[in-house]
């Protein structure tokens, strides 16, 4: 008995009403993500929400991340200062672990260069004037409030409802 061969240039797509209930997310090849909606967010499940977030973010944190307190990373303070912020975005779930493992790796080059950079420049900074720079420098804006902690307390469950008719009908 031959089994019937699909022909791949036909799609077999059931064109289905989209499920409401369904995360909108679409791939690059029309593929439709199939895991719920979040209760929190539109049109997203949990996964994408958290990548939209992320993606929304990330401009505002980089401009945060990147201000030291001299303005410049002429100093290991500077870079540790940098690298202090990129460790609580790390914590706090506002960036992925590998830019900030990239992050990181750029911040142990700047540390091996300092000695040098030593060289070229002279620096004196009174511990006063240290202390105020560390005091005045921008510091990592709180995070945005978790969507799934304030919405759900508010949200009633609402019962499954799989086929069952009501006993008035």
């Amino acid at each position: 008995m031959k089994m019937p061969v699909k022909d791949p240039s036909k799609k077999t797509s059931s064109h289905k009403a989209p499920d409401a209930n369904r995360c909108a997310f679409e791939t690059s090849d029309g593929r439709r993500c199939r895991l719920p909606r979040s209760a929190t967010h539109a049109s997203l499940c949990v996964f994408h929400s958290q990548e939209e977030q992320q993606l929304l973010e990330s401009q505002k944190l980089g401009s945060e991340i990147s201000a030291t307190p001299t303005g410049d990373f002429l100093t290991a303070t500077d870079i540790n200062y940098a690298l202090g912020k990129v460790f609580t975005a790390v914590a706090q779930n506002r960036i992925p672990v590998r830019t900030a493992h990239t992050l990181a790796y750029l911040g142990q080059l700047m540390l091996c260069t300092l000695p040098a950079l030593k060289k070229e420049f002279t620096f004196s900074y009174k511990f006063d004037q240290w202390n105020n720079m560390l005091d005045n420098a921008v510091r990592l804006s709180p995070p945005p409030p978790e969507p799934e902690l304030a919405t759900a307390a508010n949200v009633e469950p609402q019962p499954a409802n799989f086929g069952e008719t009501s006993p008035e009908s």
